[in-house]
């Protein structure tokens, strides 16, 4: 909740109101906002553009009062958040689709002071916080209780905090135009978690007989299987029966098996509608089999609830493969470590209960089980199981290793840099966790259409039963039959949950690939993408330059260049500015005492060098301030024609001499940006080199090239871009998220694990260009399987539709078109997870 809590739970509440421009306005929000029960102390301010309210609990809620502002033509944006109770989750067991998700939504959401709910099918995960004295733990659990599902809680944990910001210069990347040292932290884009709604209560639950041992069971021993055994033995031990008894014996045998079949299902059925779920096929499936009854087709409608038990039997089982496949990303951390005592020896502890600072031992063959540096030791790591690079990289002393990663021959001493909760594999699990849980806009669309469908196919179920024998001369008996076959038509679950399923399964399988989208939005828009910007500095090239040529001015020598540069660059992480540092070092050149580091944006680094006035950057700064080239102006261009960078030392006002760099393209670049062409996507580098520069990489590549672009230029030309179709910005995820967030979606290259996963929509793990076209291949993958989805839904709902009305099947078809349908679209979305990206 928002606001700040007092002890008599009022809380005091501040929003920001935009639009108020006179007293008569602050008059009248002050008026509009009072007369709302449960609020006082209302304060306006005019100046300061503030509203600040009480309001009692459970009366009128700060939603309330911002509608109220916006009804008046202002809009009033909250400032202060309330000391929200802590979020509190249960692991629910027996979800199985998104119809059980918003029914376990639509439950919690009636209950008293619960508030923040999120419903994870894939992580079998609820959350949702309680308000003091309203709701307890136990009434949560009895409302699960009563749906058929069974609820454990988890213990309250912290959330791993977000990554901080990055302290480093900022850079444009493409440096030539200068490398801007202006920022010094970076913004992540977010993504939305929040719980999500699913517009109606619908579909059917898959809960009942739920045993919170059956995780560890095969599926023919969960409760599920216990009730189609049971089923089963009834149906046809009433069939066996009917075979040797008199005839009048054996309907009295089909009802009592009808009777006993119908009851745990009836049972959830009352429940769900007394929370507000009336529309469930437990209800449709019941009113259908207690109709047959009652019509003496009691034979039938004891198949039909054994057959829709069946049928929720195989959904089950279908749902756990798929959430296998996400906890299949588990499997990857060992269960132990090789933890090293301050003597030296090794002891074996649980991974889990590694802390930072750590030294572990990783013997060649182990898996990696933490993230870490090493701190002693070469070897070559495998990190196909986490990146999906299959060529295994040579590691040595302080580079980073991930956990996860099979450790090929050498052993290897480790520090752990991250808790296991914290480590890589356990934020990929989160995020795919997460994603799963966002909503792709197909998805939302689809479960806006069903809220819709099942009252529609009542009505329709209802005129079945009504018109015929009024207008076409059916008997009552015929009519009543086959609207309750209509009624088992109706329900949606199929159509529901071919989005989610697909969905789910692409997520899956590009993260066991080292390809991690954030939610089914980014998902969606990647395949539907036009056009692929790229930037250039580590994410086309190999993001580490060298110093090629140095080229002094008159009265300075090569060294006092570099030395001059080199203490201007001293401190910064750019790519550019590590290249002049390593070729200091390499010629023994110390870096000279700098002070007052500053930057002129896009174009330049500035510093006081041994009391002079230096700055590096860019041939156009140095023009712009002033400073003569003279003949070094005649050598920029073949330079830049060379596919070089080259920038200009100044020191007071005069040029010093100009460093030229290089960065190589990476080797897969040229074959990731045909790949993209293949599939019909244009590709364009976004880079703020020079022209020429510029040119003779794309020329190499072979893509398009947009030059000389400083931060907000870029933003300008994806803008542009945009207008005519979807764009996905790839960049390296450090200094660009802004152009990650302008674009449709934004793609960061895993170069470092931690920018791969905090920043940007999407991540390629591997470092890999060929990535790109490989997460348009996944995203296309998956909408054509939600296309099928959709049409294996609504085409077999059709048909048997169509069918039923035709008198050519009867009620036990129909169940069949529901569970039959839903288990189809379940493992055709199954079929993803075997997704492989072309060679």
């Amino acid at each position: 909740m928002d606001g700040t809590g007092s002890e008599s739970s009022e809380r005091q509440v501040t929003w920001r109101v935009d639009g108020m421009d006179c007293a008569s306005c602050v008059a009248k929000v002050e008026k509009a906002v009072s007369r709302l029960p449960g609020v006082r102390e209302v304060s306006v301010n005019l100046m300061a553009e503030r509203l600040r309210a009480t309001l009692a609990p459970g009366v009128t809620t700060p939603e309330v009062l911002e509608q109220q502002v916006a009804a008046l033509s202002f809009k009033a944006t909250r400032l202060e958040a309330a000391q929200a109770p802590p979020p509190l989750a249960w692991h629910v067991e027996g979800m199985d689709c998104a119809s059980c998700v918003a029914k376990v939504e639509t439950a919690m959401k009636r209950l008293p002071g619960v508030s923040d709910v999120s419903v994870n099918l894939m992580a079998e995960r609820l959350t949702l916080r309680l308000e003091p004295g309203r709701t307890d733990t136990a009434a949560i659990q009895r409302s699960l209780a009563a749906l058929g599902y069974t609820a454990q809680p988890l213990p309250v944990k912290e959330r791993p905090a977000g990554a901080a910001p990055h302290p480093s210069h900022h850079h444009d990347h493409d440096g030539c135009c200068g490398h801007d040292h202006a920022g010094h932290a970076r913004d992540h884009p977010g993504h939305d978690h929040q719980a999500h709604s699913h517009g109606g209560a619908f579909g059917h639950s898959h809960a009942d007989h739920e045993d919170p041992a059956d995780a560890t069971r095969h599926w023919y021993a969960t409760g599920k299987a216990r009730l189609v055994w049971l089923l089963g033995a009834l149906v046809l031990g009433a069939c066996a029966l009917s075979l040797v008894l008199p005839d009048r014996w054996t309907y009295p045998l089909f009802l009592a098996a009808t009777a006993l079949a119908v009851l745990p299902f009836g049972r959830r059925a009352f429940a769900l509608a007394r929370v507000g779920s009336p529309f469930s096929i437990e209800t449709l499936m019941v009113t259908a089999a207690i109709g047959a009854a009652v019509i003496g087709a009691a034979e039938e409608a004891a198949v039909v609830v054994l057959l829709f038990a069946i049928g929720e039997l195989l959904e089950n089982v279908a749902a756990g493969r798929a959430r296998a496949g996400i906890k299949a990303l588990g499997g990857l951390m060992p269960r132990t470590a090789l933890r090293l005592r301050a003597d030296g020896a090794a002891e074996p502890v649980p991974s889990a209960s590694l802390s930072v600072g750590d030294l572990v031992l990783v013997r060649p063959g182990d898996r990696v089980p933490c993230d870490g540096t090493i701190a002693d030791g070469r070897s070559a790591l495998d990190e196909s199981p986490v990146t999906g690079e299959s060529v295994p990289v040579s590691r040595g002393p302080g580079e980073a290793v991930v956990a996860g990663s099979i450790n090929a021959d050498g052993a290897l001493r480790v520090r752990v840099s991250r808790a296991a909760a914290d480590n890589t594999i356990a934020r990929i699990i989160r995020m795919v966790e997460e994603a799963t849980a966002s909503r792709a806009p197909t998805q939302r669309f689809i479960e806006r259409f069903s809220t819709w469908w099942t009252p529609g196919a009542m009505g329709v179920s209802l005129l079945v039963i009504l018109v015929p024998p009024l207008l076409l001369g059916w008997d009552w008996w015929t009519s009543v039959y086959r609207g309750l076959a209509v009624l088992l038509i109706a329900c949606p679950c199929a159509l529901v949950i071919s989005v989610p399923a697909a969905m789910a399964s692409g997520l899956s399988a590009g993260a066991r690939r080292g390809l991690l989208i954030k939610g089914g939005a980014a998902l969606e828009e990647i395949g539907a993408a036009r056009t692929v910007a790229f930037d250039k500095t580590g994410t086309l090239t190999e993001g580490q330059p060298r110093v090629t040529d140095i080229l002094p001015a008159p009265g300075f020598s090569g060294d006092e260049v570099l030395a001059l540069a080199a203490g201007a660059e001293q401190g910064s992480s750019h790519p550019l500015a590590k290249a002049v540092m390593a070729e200091a070092e390499a010629r023994g050149i110390a870096a000279p005492a700098a002070a007052s580091h500053g930057a002129i944006p896009g174009r330049a680094v500035t510093a006081t060098v041994d009391g002079r006035e230096v700055s590096v950057g860019s041939p156009r700064h140095a023009a712009e301030a002033g400073a003569a080239l003279g003949a070094l102006s005649e050598a920029i261009p073949q330079l830049e024609a060379e596919g070089k960078t080259a920038v200009v030392v100044v020191a007071d006002g005069a040029a010093a001499g100009v460093l030229a760099l290089r960065d190589e393209p990476r080797a897969d670049a040229a074959s990731g940006v045909a790949a993209l062409s293949r599939l019909g996507v244009r590709s364009v580098m976004l880079t703020g080199d020079n022209a020429r520069t510029g040119a003779a990489i794309g020329r190499h590549i072979g893509l398009e090239v947009k030059a000389g672009l400083l931060p907000q230029d870029k933003l300008r030309e994806i803008a542009a871009l945009r207008s005519s179709g979807a764009v996905v910005m790839v960049g390296d995820g450090i200094n660009d998220a802004p152009a990650l967030a302008a674009a449709s979606v934004g793609v960061a290259m895993g170069g470092g694990t931690d920018v791969a996963l905090e920043t940007a929509q999407a991540a390629v793990l591997k470092d890999r260009t060929t990535g790109i076209a490989e997460l348009v291949s996944l995203s296309r993958a998956t909408m054509a399987n939600v296309k099928t989805n959709v049409a294996l839904a609504v085409g077999l709902k059709g048909l048997f539709l169509v069918t039923t009305l035709g008198g050519i099947t009867g009620l036990w078809p129909a169940i069949m078109a529901d569970t039959g349908a839903t288990v189809l679209v379940t493992l055709n979305a199954l079929r993803l997870l075997a997704w492989k990206p072309a060679a």
